[in-house]
């Protein structure tokens, strides 16, 4: 992938079910992984994870632990067997014993896996870098960067052969990487392309290879080689404005974008944006209808503020109550384990599509407002990935519902008409009012203060593009604030940021909150039971 993030990648999506994406989706795509390494041979996974990190107090309420073991079964993200991962892993014959290890993570959503089957045994070590994104940085004693947007071809060597790499390199191979340890060698082939099964077949016959594993992708959009976009940062995107785009806004250039990024046409990106637009609306309609699940803290709260606002009971205030109402039911999907989309991550799914399509509604703008709206949201995120991060466990929820409301500010002001300018200055001004926000959830559960913040952040939004469009001055242009948001998380201590270590995490209302929850599910066993110190 490089450095160009990629709007349905690291943006938009995944589709998902679960509590975080950063937890959920992105331990379903590292067991995903893990699963063509051991070639679906799997009996026993030992997962360590480094107390200095923020696993040992989250993976099992945030998802880590269903994600994983939904991606080792072989599941999509959106799979509707997850809410029942246990009780499929335990009819797969599927052992998982936790462990809590501190062995340095520098990372802290790192995931060290020994995973041993019938034939073979392997050992991973992998990240999720926020917003269901992945990095797999070590197999098997061997330093590699794989992040699931290749068919990545691992050939183990007895050892390394020049004739055999330089016929390999004059394949068309997007990259091969040569990669050792003390004792194994490994060739890492890289294509955008299915491995052909004639090229497999030779490479396993061949007297210096030991064994060949094939890892699918993962990820939406693909990566390839010598990737070109129109720009990179802010900058470039001004420059390219002023050549090639004179009059376009953040939602046409984003599409442009997000074309040359994925090498698609223009056509089929703005498909894929419908899409998923269709996803995020039908989440909040069916959230509306009321939604259940046990393991949870808040019942569902969205029908009853339906019912108030339209009986005229509420404070007067259509769009912005009609935003509240949205965000509230897609939040409720995400914490009743139905089908939402990550915008940015999970943890933020309500606040983006809550303030777009809350006021696409209001304003009854067309399927096509709403796509354009919502690629001036995504270059917004892009920008963002690029130079700070959406993971909240490096810089707290500003990472999260502090990006949404910058990326829905954008979109907002696309959806009344105003210009590139005022897109940008309402960005900049709702990340501004964003910083320094903790991510201290209660009872370690992604719902509170989630909803409140989603909501904060979704007025935020509305705010920051009301007042761009009356032309207030935002005076600190969006790269900075971006730079700016990244010094800060950086400086926020480990406490405030998703470990369940701070903040309101550790109030007596939120231990009272845990406790009760753990009762309820006494009965119910997991691999947390298992967990070893």
């Amino acid at each position: 992938m490089g450095s160009f993030p990629s709007i349905f990648n690291d943006v938009l999506g995944p589709v998902m079910r679960g509590p975080s994406s950063s937890h959920s989706a992105a331990s379903l795509r590292i067991g995903r992984i893990a699963r063509d390494l051991m070639d679906s041979d799997i009996t026993e996974v030992i997962v360590d994870y480094d107390p200095n990190g923020s696993l040992v107090t989250t993976h099992k309420s945030q998802g880590s632990d269903l994600g994983l073991s939904g991606g080792l079964m072989g599941w999509e993200t959106d799979d509707s067997r997850l809410p029942d991962y246990q009780s499929e892993v335990r009819i797969a014959g599927i052992k998982i014993d936790i462990r809590y290890i501190s062995y340095g993570a520098e990372h802290p959503n790192t995931y060290r896996l020994n995973l041993k089957g019938h034939q073979n045994e392997h050992t991973m070590t992998a990240i999720s870098t926020g917003g269901g994104m992945i990095e797999i940085q070590e197999i098997d004693g061997v330093s590699l960067s794989l992040k699931g947007d290749y068919y990545e071809i691992l050939i183990y060597l007895n050892r390394l052969d020049e004739g055999l790499i330089g016929w390999l390199n004059k394949g068309s191979f997007d990259e091969v990487v040569v990669a050792e340890s003390e004792n194994l060698s490994i060739i890492n082939l890289k294509s955008r392309d299915c491995p052909d099964n004639d090229l497999i077949d030779e490479l396993k016959a061949h007297q210096l290879v030991s064994s060949v594993r094939i890892l699918n992708p993962v990820l939406t959009v693909l990566a390839r080689n010598n990737i070109s976009v129109p720009f990179s940062d802010v900058e470039q995107m001004i420059e390219y404005r002023k050549d090639k785009g004179k009059g376009m806004g953040l939602g046409k250039l984003g599409a442009i974008y997000e074309s040359e990024r994925a090498g698609v046409n223009l056509k089929e990106v703005n498909q894929r944006m419908q899409n998923l637009v269709e996803i995020m609306e039908q989440s909040i309609s069916t959230g509306l209808t009321g939604t259940a699940y046990k393991d949870r803290i808040l019942h569902s709260q969205s029908p009853n503020f339906e019912q108030m606002m339209d009986s005229g009971k509420l404070v007067p205030g259509d769009v912005l109550n009609r935003i509240i109402l949205y965000v509230s039911a897609m939040m409720e999907m995400k914490s009743s384990m139905g089908v939402i989309v990550a915008a940015p991550t999970a943890g933020s799914c309500g606040a983006l599509p809550g303030a777009v399509l809350g006021v696409s509604d209001a304003l009854n703008k067309t399927k096509e407002e709403r796509v354009e709206a919502m690629f001036a949201a995504g270059i917004v995120g892009v920008f963002i990935a690029s130079g700070a991060t959406f993971a909240a466990e490096e810089a707290g929820c500003m990472a999260e519902c502090g990006s949404g409301a910058s990326m829905a500010a954008a979109g907002i002001v696309s959806l009344a008409g105003g210009n590139f300018e005022k897109q940008m200055s309402a960005a900049s001004m709702a990340l501004q009012n964003s910083l320094g926000m903790t991510c201290d959830t209660l009872a370690n559960r992604v719902e509170a203060p989630c909803l409140g913040r989603n909501v904060t952040a979704a007025s935020n939004a509305l705010s920051s593009a009301n007042m761009a469009l009356a032309d207030y001055d935002h005076l600190v242009p969006l790269d900075q604030v971006i730079e700016a948001m990244k010094q800060v998380g950086e400086l926020m201590p480990r406490e405030l940021c998703c470990t369940g270590l701070g903040g309101l995490a550790i109030t007596p209302a939120s231990k009272m909150l845990e406790k009760q929850l753990e009762e309820m599910n006494k009965l119910t066993p997991s691999m947390e039971d298992e967990a070893k110190v």
